[in-house]
Parts: structure tokens; C-alpha cells; sequence
């Protein structure tokens, strides 16, 4: 028997569907996965706050597979896991179709100035003229990122006649490698940032590419809050550098109240909520993890699986 300690809140989805070479414990708070994480050789130690998963992933010394709904997971003690020789299972991919979906809402909003519209509405005004005339269609993106999410963005933006160049680690037909990609902000109308937080992507927006976009281009995030520098991103969209940020990831989250990214006219904060605004991530977890007990049994490799020093 293989002991795997698993969160009660998947407990309904997976419970019926465990292999009997499987011997589940739950745990419903943090005291509970403190206690049984010594024991877990599989784990799934999910909180929606890091601190306690960092604690009981520490606890877990016999732990030999963790798996976590989280795409994000540069938090955790990563150097320790690969010293352990834990196998790192995230959720790349699972909130990709909805996040992509995202991307495209807050395009759209800001091309047709929608954020207007629904003012007036709350104002009864009857509008006589659209207050944004942008066209996606015929515009430029370069997309920094291709995992999945990436890949989603750019099938669903060329479904609008927009011309999608990507920047990948190396540089290959249709994309740009990372030396190009600087040099070429210019060309571009929308810029879009759905790369994993590592060293490589701390503040690879600062106040020099800011400076380098077209002051009609409109920066895209929906990848983390430091891949940007906010402190030059709200200088730039003060001095109109750039005509404006869509921004679903901040630094800190949640966003001080008085931050002055909250009444910048030409931002969009939308709270983190892209990966949320569904309801099958719980679903397609569990799915996940239940193909990939049959993998882990059968000595096959699961997926997706981090690459611990990559910290992705």
C-alpha cells in the first residue's frame, strides 16, 4: 500500500475513483496535514495560503510525489524537494482555456472602451458614439511565453485576424529568441506576458522596454506581478509611454487600497481572477491526478512535471 495524504476538498472527486493500492488520509486544516505529512510518500498539500503548504511540504520527509492544482509553485522549498528527489507535479495547463479566454475579455474591453459603456449604463446615459473605435483584427502581438496558456492566447487572437509572434528561450521559425525580443518592442501593438516567474523573468519589463513600445502598444499581464516593474509601469502610464496596462497580476496581491495603479485611468486591475473564472479547475485536478496514479503505478513518468531548478 502506498500512503497518500490528501486535501479534504478534493476528497468528493477523487475518493471513488482511488486504485486499491492507494491508502488515502485527509486532511481538513493545517494542524491535521502537519500530522499526517511524515507519512505521505504521495501528497497533495494545497492551502490557499503558501505559508502552510511550505510548512507541511518541509514535514513531508518521506514524500516521493507532490502534486498541487497550482501552476505557480516558485515558493516552495524547491531546492529541498530535488535534494529529496520529489517528483513535482503543478497545474500547467489546467485554468489555461479559461485564462486565454481572459486575455481576450480584456483586449476586447479596452479596444471597444467597454469600461465606459458599462458606466453610462450605471449612469442611464444613452451613449451616441462608442467610446473605443480599436479593431483587433490587423494588429500586432508579440506573446512572451508558449506553455499552455501561451499556446491557447495565440490560437484564440489569430481567430481575430491578429498577427501573433511569440518569443520562446531559442529562437525558431515564426519566433523570436531572447536576444531578439528587445530590440523589436517597437513593431509591436499589444504586448502580452504569459512567462512563469523565475530569476530570468524578474522585472524583464522595466522602464527600458516600457520606453522602447509604441505609445499606442498596450501591455498584457496575465503571467506574475515581478515580471514587471510596476514602479516604472505606473511612471509610463502616467507620462502616456505606453497607451495602457491590462494588468490580472499585481505586486503585492492583494493591491494596497491606496496604490495609485487603482485610479490610473489607462489600467485595468482585475484582481488575480483569470484562472478562477471557471468552474471545472477542481474537476479537471482530480482527472489529472487519477491518470497520473495509474502512471506512477505502472512506473510510467506523470505530467506535468516541474522542473525543480527551473523552479517551473
Amino acid at each position: 500500500m502506498t500512503t497518500a495524504v490528501l486535501s479534504a476538498m478534493i476528497r468528493p472527486l477523487v475518493e471513488p475513483r482511488l486504485p486499491d493500492w492507494v491508502e488515502p488520509q485527509w486532511f481538513a486544516s493545517k494542524e491535521e496535514a502537519l500530522e499526517l505529512a511524515p507519512h505521505a510518500e504521495i501528497g497533495w498539500f494545497d492551502f490557499t495560503q503558501k505559508d502552510p503548504m511550505v510548512e507541511v511540504i518541509r514535514a513531508a520527509t518521506n514524500l516521493k510525489w507532490l502534486n498541487s492544482i497550482y501552476a505557480g509553485l516558485d515558493f516552495l522549498p524547491l531546492e529541498l524537494l530535488e535534494e529529496r528527489g520529489v517528483t513535482v507535479t503543478n497545474g500547467a495547463g489546467i485554468n489555461a482555456i479559461t485564462i486565454a479566454e481572459y486575455v481576450v475579455m480584456l483586449m476586447l474591453t479596452h479596444a471597444k472602451g467597454y469600461r465606459d459603456v458599462v458606466r453610462a449604463q450605471e449612469r442611464h446615459e444613452w451613449l451616441r458614439d462608442s467610446p473605443g473605435k480599436r479593431e483587433l483584427s490587423g494588429e500586432r502581438v508579440m506573446l512572451l511565453g508558449l506553455g499552455a496558456i501561451g499556446s491557447l492566447v495565440k490560437t484564440r487572437l489569430e481567430a481575430f485576424d491578429m498577427e501573433v509572434v511569440t518569443v520562446r528561450r531559442s529562437a525558431s521559425a515564426g519566433a523570436l529568441g531572447p536576444d531578439e525580443w528587445r530590440g523589436r518592442l517597437g513593431e509591436f501593438d499589444w504586448i502580452v506576458l504569459a512567462v512563469p516567474a523565475t530569476d530570468d523573468t524578474h522585472h524583464m519589463i522595466g522602464a527600458a522596454e516600457l520606453t522602447a513600445m509604441k505609445s499606442s502598444a498596450v501591455l498584457v499581464n496575465i503571467a506574475r506581478g515581478d515580471v514587471v516593474d510596476q514602479d516604472a509601469l505606473v511612471t509610463a502610464l502616467r507620462d502616456k509611454t505606453i497607451e495602457a496596462a491590462l494588468l490580472d497580476v499585481t505586486t503585492p496581491e492583494p493591491l494596497p487600497e491606496d496604490h495609485p495603479l487603482w485610479s490610473l485611468e489607462n489600467a485595468q486591475v482585475t484582481m488575480h481572477l483569470s484562472g478562477r473564472a471557471q468552474t471545472k479547475m477542481f474537476q479537471r485536478s482530480a482527472d489529472r491526478f487519477i491518470d497520473n496514479l495509474a502512471r506512477w503505478h505502472a512506473g510510467e513518468a506523470v505530467e506535468p512535471q516541474m522542473n525543480l531548478k527551473l523552479g517551473y
